[in-house]
């Protein structure tokens, strides 16, 4: 294996650890940040995301609030919810955790929570907050930690070609707006791929730094990553494994092995961009509490 690791649960914990002063002031002024988690349905990854959630609060002195509603909750019954969220002077961000069962309209939920609380950064205001670089806007968790991760492994994005592959509003979009702004993680040139781009491994051979979150196992392979090219790997699929344990093994979306033999530098599934979300979720949080202190 030629590609060297980029280890997002070192990155992540040093972060953690960076962020603490950050805590103990807030604190020392009477400020206790606060993340409120809403969970509807019993959806297996996000009961685990959630818990991580939960003990990385508790692990930094946060405060923290898990409220688990069953898979059968309507709309106005999520709604009020939120909107008891949205006044509890002690939750300074809250998140509503996504999928939500069919019969809600994740939109309608989105945009109720207050945008100052809104530390998934998916209101609209933060959507474009931070599309123009305003600085008090949310910037969403996963791709907030692929920027800060390329950073803190050195990666130096100014001038380089970086190809994303995948455009939801999650993930891609704002992945593409923060690799565009000036500064450090950004001033790169952006090009996004998706399902209906034309001989997509043309694309993606262009690349200096590849990062991929289209939700599909393995979907690239070692030939669509140009040598040396600096790979980070957002997804995380489950792929049946009858010889593991538990039945299935973890993947994400991309062909690990093959790209490792191309690469320079990948991000691994388990352990790469996960580890990260979470931390930029706090840092949002403790971002919530001082602009609510202010």
């Amino acid at each position: 294996m030629r590609a060297k690791l980029i280890d997002g649960k070192q990155i992540a914990e040093a972060m953690r650890a960076e962020l603490q002063p950050a805590i103990a002031k807030l604190k020392a002024g009477g400020v206790v940040p606060g993340l409120a988690v809403v969970l509807v349905g019993e959806n297996p990854a996000s009961q685990v995301y959630v818990r991580m959630k939960g003990k990385a609060c508790e692990q930094l002195g946060m405060h923290s609030e898990t409220i688990r509603m069953p898979a059968e909750t309507t709309e106005a019954e999520l709604l009020a919810v939120v909107d008891r969220l949205n006044q509890d002077a002690a939750i300074h961000g809250m998140l509503v955790q996504l999928p939500l069962p069919p019969q809600i309209n994740e939109t309608r939920i989105l945009h109720r929570i207050l945008p100052g609380k809104d530390v998934d950064g998916f209101h609209p205001e933060n959507v474009g907050k931070v599309s123009i670089g305003d600085p008090t806007g949310f910037r969403p968790a996963t791709p907030y930690g692929v920027q800060q991760m390329l950073v803190k492994a050195g990666v130096d994005t100014r001038g380089a070609n970086v190809v994303i592959v995948g455009r939801s509003n999650i993930v891609g979009r704002p992945m593409a707006s923060l690799l565009l702004h000036k500064g450090p993680g950004g001033d790169a040139t952006v090009t996004v791929c998706h399902s209906r781009t034309k001989n997509i491994g043309d694309v993606t051979r262009q690349a200096d730094v590849l990062i991929v979150a289209m939700g599909k196992p393995e979907f690239v392979r070692g030939d669509m990553v140009k040598p040396g090219a600096v790979v980070v790997d957002v997804g995380v699929n489950r792929v049946d494994d009858a010889t593991t344990e538990k039945g299935y093994r973890l993947v994400g979306d991309v062909a690990f092995a093959e790209a490792a033999e191309v690469a320079s530098r990948i991000t691994p599934v388990p352990g790469g961009v996960g580890p990260m979300t979470i931390t930029m979720l706090l840092y949002n949080t403790v971002q919530a509490a001082r602009q609510w202190a202010t």
